[in-house]
């Protein structure tokens, strides 16, 4: 009788515990999180919006810049250099939102100015998710 149970539980876990590493391995849907407007595809304002409070979440020293240890490996060094005009190490707000900017463009070939899921699926639309994520 025992063992008869224990085969049953064990029945009854099996598809969970098989589904399990499928949901853990899914990640969240990037225009689901982030199109305010629910047209289906991201805009560089809604793009924006959600690089704004992400800044505020990373900055947790809350003086107004992101430092290297802050990004994360958001971005490379070599990136960081690129996108710090004032070559101090950090990245204002207006420093980062304009590195979302440039690749929000570089994600958007046909400059139609939203962006889809294919697009955000190429190698440019996931480096613009990694700043909003």
């Amino acid at each position: 009788m025992i063992s008869r149970r224990i085969f049953v539980v064990a029945l009854a876990a099996a598809p969970l515990s098989a589904s399990l590493p499928a949901l853990a391995a899914s990640p969240a849907n990037p225009i689901k999180m982030f199109d305010t407007d629910n047209d289906g595809t991201l805009d560089v304002a809604e793009v924006k919006k959600a690089a704004s409070a992400l800044f505020a979440k990373l900055d947790r020293d809350h003086d107004g810049t992101l430092d290297k240890r802050e990004l994360a490996g958001r971005l490379s060094a070599k990136e960081l250099r690129a996108a710090d005009p004032d070559h101090d190490g950090t990245l204002t707000a207006d420093e980062y939102l304009a590195v979302v900017e440039q690749r929000f463009n570089a994600a958007n070939p046909d400059g139609d100015g939203t962006l889809d899921a294919k697009e955000l699926a190429t190698r440019a639309g996931q480096a613009l998710l990694r700043l909003l994520r």
